[in-house]
């Protein structure tokens, strides 16, 4: 058994206190990497210190301890996807697909599917209003250039400018999600 984890089974608090600290923010931004939310990755994160404080003499690990908190967060962050119901009422699932190669999705399950579109939406919720706002009229209106311009105030170089940025934005973090679910 792991000597970190020998001491936890101990309950040796000082020895705990040094693996959370060593493995917190790394294991955040992990877990960001797949949620792109924050409060939910630190909860994820903190459950599992919980989990590996309460029940540590449970824990069998074949790998190291290392690889086995990154696996843990791993599955908590799908587990966590599954679990939510995002509302679609900005019926942006149809903008997903024009946004992102439709050779990506072949490979895929449909509830890979499903975790990229609930991260697609937070995605475009993330956008500065203004970006949210130029995308929305754009993908769910079918609003053109000109429209946009002349409904926002703003020109048509401006419109053209916050959905080339926007898409940029979705498709890095979108690619970014699909390496860790590891579809690419």
């Amino acid at each position: 058994m792991n000597l970190i984890l020998e001491e936890i089974c101990k309950k040796n608090e000082k020895v705990f206190k040094v693996f959370f600290d060593k493995h917190y923010e790394e294991l955040v931004r992990y877990a960001n990497g797949y949620l792109f939310d924050k409060e939910s990755s630190e909860d994820i994160v903190q459950e599992i210190f919980i989990y590996i404080w309460e029940n540590a003499s449970l824990l069998k690990i074949n790998t190291s301890l290392n690889g086995y908190i990154h696996a843990m967060v791993r599955n908590r962050c799908l587990n966590f996807l599954k679990s939510i119901k995002l509302s679609d009422s900005f019926e942006l699932l149809d903008f997903n697909i024009n946004i992102i190669t439709e050779h990506v999705f072949d490979s895929t399950t449909e509830e890979e599917k499903k975790i990229v579109y609930r991260q697609i939406l937070k995605i475009v919720d993330g956008l500065p209003e203004k970006m949210q706002q130029i995308v929305k009229l754009k993908f769910l209106h079918n609003y053109k250039y000109k429209e946009i311009a002349e409904e926002l105030g703003i020109s048509i170089n401006t419109v053209k400018t916050q959905l080339r940025r926007a898409k940029s934005r979705i498709t890095e973090l979108v690619t970014m999600l699909l390496i860790l679910l590891e579809i690419k």
